[in-house]
């Protein structure tokens, strides 16, 4: 099937190796063969986003990667984190539709379950997720000694993320969030699925199916009013 859609998919970490940076791309690729995806990853930031101040730091070079992007005439751009940074400002500046991987998780997460858990990177929920959420939040967790996406990336941080899932499931949830993409980037879902059968929601492929929607809508659309 030919590449209908072009989408700017924005890391928020600093990568320099090709084949992490688009690990993302090639999820969403795989899921919706329609859509290409061109990837690119935020400088100077090789632990990405972890707290405010990291976020912060992350917004004006997430803005600028977005207007790049649909100056290259791409359909759609998606910022590859659970907290969506960066989304509601660039949504202000850019006509095409952007897309954060926090929102569409959560988003994704109702339709499946009124009891949901999210599995963290840390403490906190991201705030997005927390806010569509509201009541139907009803459990969280996180691997201990796991601070960054690269610490997830260690065989340590697999381990502790897999206790802190098996904590969660023991909370009676419908539905768990992974509330990071660095979940993502390690394939986390297929370990998921040796351990439980209940509905795990990775935010890179939440972020595409919503993409996708969006992007099929909208051509459906322009194209009965030509």
């Amino acid at each position: 099937m030919r590449n209908r859609y072009k989408v700017g998919l924005i890391r928020v970490v600093s990568i320099t190796d090709e084949n992490i940076l688009n690990i993302h791309g090639r999820i969403i690729e795989r899921l919706f063969p329609e859509i290409k995806v061109i990837s690119r990853s935020i400088e100077d930031q090789p632990e990405g986003i972890y707290d405010k101040e990291t976020e912060k730091k992350a917004i004006p070079k997430i803005l600028r990667i977005a207007e790049e992007f649909e100056k290259e005439g791409m359909d759609a751009v998606i910022i590859s984190c659970a907290a969506d940074p960066g989304v509601r400002e660039a949504r202000a500046k850019l006509k095409i539709p952007v897309i954060g991987a926090g929102s569409a998780v959560a988003s994704l997460a109702l339709g499946y379950g009124e009891r949901i858990g999210v599995l963290n990177l840390n403490e906190e929920t991201p705030k997005i997720i927390r806010e569509l959420l509201g009541s139907h939040l009803i459990a969280e967790e996180y691997p201990k000694n796991v601070r960054t996406t690269l610490d997830l990336m260690s065989d340590k941080g697999l381990e502790e993320a897999l206790k802190a899932l098996k904590r969660l499931l023991e909370r009676n949830v419908d539905v768990v969030v992974l509330g990071c993409t660095g979940y993502s980037t390690i394939g986390f879902i297929k370990h998921v699925r040796k351990i439980t059968s209940k509905i795990v929601i990775d935010p890179v492929m939440a972020a595409g199916v919503l993409t996708y929607s969006l992007l099929k809508k909208r051509a459906e659309i322009y194209e009965g009013q030509s």
